[in-house]
């Protein structure tokens, strides 16, 4: 599943509210807050991918997701392996340590996440 960059964005106040009206997503937004009709639309949109759902408090509608945020992030992650570095973890480490200003002290604790990592994988 696909969101656009601003379904996206709705989807990330989802995850960090877990449950909320219209009126919470929206305070979410820093000003210029987007227009309810706005929102509205991208709820809908969401709804139809299956990855939101809503139950009905009186006269509203309490908005949840369907899908956890690691779960979606991963599928993305993989697509961009896939996309950009031939599927290869080794060319997107490569890339990741050459080109990011990474501090020795971050390069060591990265490389003990890894060599856990294998101590598990081995066991």
């Amino acid at each position: 599943m696909k969101l656009s960059a601003k379904e996206e964005m709705l989807m990330q106040h989802i995850w960090k509210l877990e449950k909320a009206g219209m009126k919470e997503i929206i305070n979410e937004y820093d000003t210029p807050k987007p227009a309810t009709t706005t929102i509205a639309t991208l709820l809908k949109r969401m709804k139809d991918k299956e990855v939101i759902d809503y139950k009905v408090n009186g006269n509203s509608r309490e908005y949840f997701a369907l899908i956890e945020k690691s779960v979606y992030f991963k599928s993305h992650f993989r697509g961009l392996m896939k996309n950009f570095f031939g599927n290869s973890a080794a060319s997107l480490a490569s890339f990741f340590t050459s080109s990011s200003d990474l501090s020795t002290e971050e390069l060591k604790s990265l490389r003990k996440m890894i060599d856990s990592e294998i101590q598990k994988k081995e066991k």
